[in-house]
């Protein structure tokens, strides 16, 4: 992990920016989400291939594409929660503040 970090921080980087910037400009959506039964079913997957990728099981260069797509994943979602947060931030403090979007 150290060295998909010291070695492909752009990759990392550019993945934590698309991440923040579909966060940034996402529309919250009031549908209906997945139901509880697929919700687990994918947080199994997904513990699975951290499992996998935790404890060397896929060998060689897919197990290096392996952990470098669950740490990009991983930055992503970090940037789309951060800019989905900050997005919120600004919102609620211009609804407070009065004035219309796009005015300053």
């Amino acid at each position: 992990m150290v060295y998909l970090a010291e070695f492909l921080w752009g990759w990392l980087a550019g993945s934590f920016l698309l991440g923040f910037a579909m966060g940034w400009i996402a529309v919250v959506h009031r549908g209906r989400g997945v139901t509880k039964r697929v919700a687990q079913a994918l947080s199994i997957f997904v513990a699975a291939l951290v499992v996998a990728a935790v404890t060397h099981v896929v060998p060689g260069r897919f197990g290096y594409w392996l952990d470098l797509g669950l740490v990009m994943f991983g930055t992503y979602l970090v940037g789309c929660a951060i800019g989905s947060w900050l997005r919120d931030r600004v919102v609620s403090r211009q609804a407070t503040s009065g004035e219309p979007p796009g005015r300053s």
